[in-house]
């Protein structure tokens, strides 16, 4: 007879090398037993790391781990398991390779129920190991949709709760902190969180308020509800926000966390008084827990750049922008360059607002207005914390500026951000804000712009020939030349935009002496873009056609994303 998979499951947790745990893991087999409790325990008492208890659990039972929130998960997969099944059962389809369904399960050793599940599927299941609340947390994002979201707001608005739209405060707070209330908003952030957006807008209309994602950079409404929840919706957001209900007069701003799986989901809350009653706007951040790090390999960053940048985050000094509109990749870029030279021999420090990934051996610090910790504060005690290099979420005044530039002249590098439309534009932005062009000049060594185009999906992309009119206009030395563009067409993937995805494209102005001169004299940024230009820089346009001809985005997307400018 076969031992229990829980037993060997102990047994491979006191198997592990330099494993001194065996009091503490006793104790918990005495008070959990040694079912999937025993498990959640292991994790909870930090025994073992959370993956690594996962996959030595899926090894008892003799299957692979997987973690739904990191593995690839399709449609077909998810629709071949109804989701009162899914729920019952606590199974997910994952992916479907050669005709069998990969399904991750609580209790993937349990050959009757993945049986019955082959069954109702109609097709051969390959279980692996998740953990349940991974799955559970996964079931309610993979399987909300548009539809579900209206049934459940059509349902509360019957309800009668909320039929008194002047609800005194005390009131509005009970109404907002009831279940179903809270069971929308997750309902909402789940769906937006499936559709892979970055910002949730709920918006109050004269006849009824209206829920729009941002997705893949466009504004795409997704339902209406009635007026009477708007209150009740918006309230809630306040109270798991921390901010004041009875104030409606006034923008607020706040944050607030959801616990999805093992990740906690990060969101940014922006309220404003309108004609109709609050507006708000949700930014959802990236999670602070597991997040697939991009690497600037990774980044589809065309080469005439990327071997640039890379050279540049060696230097030992000097300070280093990245600039573009909110919303253009700047962190994530600022992130995968930390990647690269994060080394155990280099001491790297963050100063954040808010902390968005967690990155292993690097110290991060949040910004905290309510105790007056600004950027400047961190950042003047950063540097008696012996730092290498120094990464400033934002330069947003002359203190924090003129401090980066110190810190640059005295042999840290530095990494920021700057909202500027242009590579050059940071430069005489720095100046305007008050820091003087001698300390500018010698302290700045480079400047990336980006911009975020909307990708073409792949699902459903087509090849066609431009007009003569567009070669003529975007292609200056096409004449005589076969030149083939890519679109989307639209399909249920891409929610019938033609889009998936988003793609980023830059422009690199690395600091010549010569543009150190003109900085030293109050140059204008046309003359820095002219002096970027003899030395081989690239506009962003450039860059942007560059990712056009590869098929990775359309002319639409470069025309609403950049100007014409010098070097297109």
């Amino acid at each position: 007879m076969a031992k229990s998979p829980d037993t060997d499951f102990v047994d491979l947790l006191l198997a592990r090398p330099n494993f001194d745990a065996g009091p503490e893991l006793q104790a918990l087999v005495d008070r959990h037993g040694r079912g999937l409790p025993l498990l959640k325990a292991v994790i909870a008492e930090s025994i073992l790391p959370r993956d690594e208890a996962g996959r030595l659990w899926a090894q008892s039972v003799g299957c692979a781990y997987v973690d739904p929130f990191a593995s690839i998960i399709t449609e077909e997969a998810v629709a071949a398991i109804p989701v009162e099944i899914a729920k019952k059962t606590r199974a997910i389809g994952l992916y479907l390779i050669d005709g069998v369904l990969t399904a991750a399960l609580a209790t993937p050793g349990d050959e009757a129920l993945v049986k019955r599940l082959s069954q109702i599927a109609q097709l051969p299941i390959s279980p692996v190991f998740a953990l349940p609340e991974d799955i559970e947390d996964s079931i309610l994002i993979q399987y909300s949709s548009e539809k579900n979201l209206e049934e459940s707001l059509g349902e509360l608005e019957r309800s009668g709760l909320f039929n008194q739209p002047d609800l005194a405060a005390e009131k509005l707070a009970a109404s907002a902190d009831t279940t179903p209330v809270a069971g929308i908003l997750d309902e909402i952030i789940y769906y937006a969180i499936r559709e892979r957006a970055t910002d949730i807008h709920i918006e109050p209309q004269e006849t009824l308020s209206r829920i729009r994602f941002r997705i893949d950079g466009r504004l795409t409404e997704i339902l209406t509800f009635s007026r009477k929840l708007h209150r009740s919706v918006i309230a809630r957001l306040k109270i798991i926000s921390s901010l004041n209900i009875a104030e409606t007069r006034f923008p607020q701003d706040g944050r607030f966390s959801v616990q999805i799986g093992s990740n906690k989901a990060n969101f940014r809350l922006s309220t404003i008084p309108a004609q109709f009653g609050e507006k708000a706007v949700v930014r959802i951040l990236a999670s602070s827990g597991k997040k697939n790090m991009l690497t600037l390999d990774k980044m589809l960053i065309s080469q005439p750049v990327l071997q640039p940048l890379k050279r540049l985050i060696q230097n030992p000094s000097g300070i280093i922008f990245v600039t573009g509109p909110t919303g253009s990749g700047k962190t994530t870029t600022l992130y995968a360059a930390l990647n690269e030279i994060n080394t155990p021999d280099v001491n790297i420090s963050t100063i954040e607002d808010p902390i968005e990934i967690q990155l292993a051996g690097v110290t991060q610090t949040q910004v905290n207005s309510h105790i007056d910790l600004k950027f400047s504060t961190v950042l003047r005690s950063l540097l008696r914390q012996d730092p290498d290099v120094i990464l400033i979420g934002e330069i947003r005044d002359l203190e924090t500026a003129k401090i980066a530039t110190e810190a640059a002249l005295t042999g840290h590098l530095v990494l920021a951000t700057l909202h500027t439309n242009t590579a050059a534009q940071a430069i005489v932005r720095l100046v305007e804000i008050g820091v003087e062009p001698y300390m500018v000049a010698p302290s700045v060594i480079g400047v990336l712009a980006q911009r975020l185009a909307a990708r073409i999906c792949e699902n459903c992309k087509e090849v066609y020939i431009p007009s003569p009119e567009v070669l003529a206009r975007y292609f200056h030395d096409s004449e005589g030349v076969d030149v083939h563009l890519y679109r989307g067409r639209g399909c249920s993937a891409c929610r019938g935009t033609g889009y998936k995805g988003r793609v980023a494209f830059h422009e690199l102005l690395l600091i010549s002496e010569e543009i150190r001169s003109l900085i030293s004299s109050g140059a204008s940024t046309q003359a820095i873009s002219q002096a970027a230009a003899r030395i081989g820089t690239r506009s962003l346009r450039y860059d942007g056609l560059k990712k056009v001809l590869l098929g990775l985005t359309t002319i639409e997307e470069i025309e609403a994303n950049t100007s014409q400018e010098w070097g297109s």
